[in-house]
């Protein structure tokens, strides 16, 4: 059921035309930016905090996959994650930056390895410009926390994947992530990447659905178990959810991301 999705979702971002008026809270703006490492241009989607222009404070960051998704039904696939909502009903000291998803590209970006069936592997560059050319962006240009105790990456299914991926190539940039519905079937070089790992001290916040497909739980289960080799239980640095009846959509990662973001802290 989750691959079948997943191909839907990339029908869907190449011809999806949506009449619906805008929800994105007045706190959300858009710039593009020149992403280098993957000889294109990127929509960036940024959240400011109710009190940010009143104050001087310095603020954690959180960037997020799939920028589509996050803030407006007006670019949803198939609803938002009203994150721009919840944030304010918090009152939340945090910056949100969305990355917009490459469209076609969308696979090859998110993906750390290749897979025979549908391609991909280019997550490397895409990390690389988020790591090298937007988060510098962001903390000359906004008053950030740049330190990776502070600094979160969050996304869902193949978003997951590639937040997952994130801190283990750069756990000196990505000290939390929030990793949803992981796509960890796409690669079996994601486990044996995880085995090689000396250690991992990333906070790591997992949730899944049980009806997303027959390997989800026990994919994101055996990831988890793996992580409980490289650091010591007693240290908290894991927490799992999964949800009854949850299925691979946005109601799933919309409901789940206020508890996952409290968790994880800020």
């Amino acid at each position: 059921m989750i691959r079948g999705f997943f191909f839907f979702i990339m029908l869907w971002i190449t011809s999806v035309t949506n009449a619906q008026e805008s929800t994105a809270s007045k706190n959300v703006s858009t710039f593009t930016i020149e992403a280098p490492q993957l000889k294109t241009t990127k929509k960036i989607w940024i959240y400011l905090p109710k009190d940010y222009s009143a104050t001087a404070k310095k603020y954690s960051v959180i960037y997020m996959h799939d920028a589509q998704n996050v803030f407006d039904a007006k670019t949803s696939f198939s609803g938002e994650w009203n994150v721009d909502e919840k944030l304010d009903s918090l009152k939340a000291p945090v910056i949100v930056v969305g990355i917009e998803h490459g469209n076609e590209k969308r696979i090859d970006e998110l993906t750390p390895f290749k897979n025979e069936k549908y391609g991909g592997g280019n997550a490397d560059n895409y990390l690389d410009f988020i790591v090298k050319t937007l988060k510098p962006y962001i903390d000359k240009n906004y008053r950030t926390k740049p330190k990776a105790k502070n600094t979160i990456i969050m996304g869902s299914s193949l978003g997951g994947l590639v937040s997952y991926y994130a801190i283990l190539k750069y756990p000196e940039v990505f000290g939390k992530a929030g990793v949803f519905s992981p796509a960890f079937w796409f690669s079996n070089d994601i486990y044996t990447l995880t085995e090689q790992t000396p250690k991992i001290k990333t906070k790591i916040y997992f949730l899944c659905g049980d009806k997303e497909s027959d390997d989800m739980v026990k994919d994101m289960t055996k990831m988890e178990r793996l992580l409980d080799t490289k650091r010591c239980y007693c240290l908290h640095l894991t927490k799992s959810k999964i949800v009854k009846s949850g299925e691979h959509n946005e109601k799933l990662w919309r409901d789940g991301f206020v508890k996952a973001f409290l968790w994880l802290g800020y």
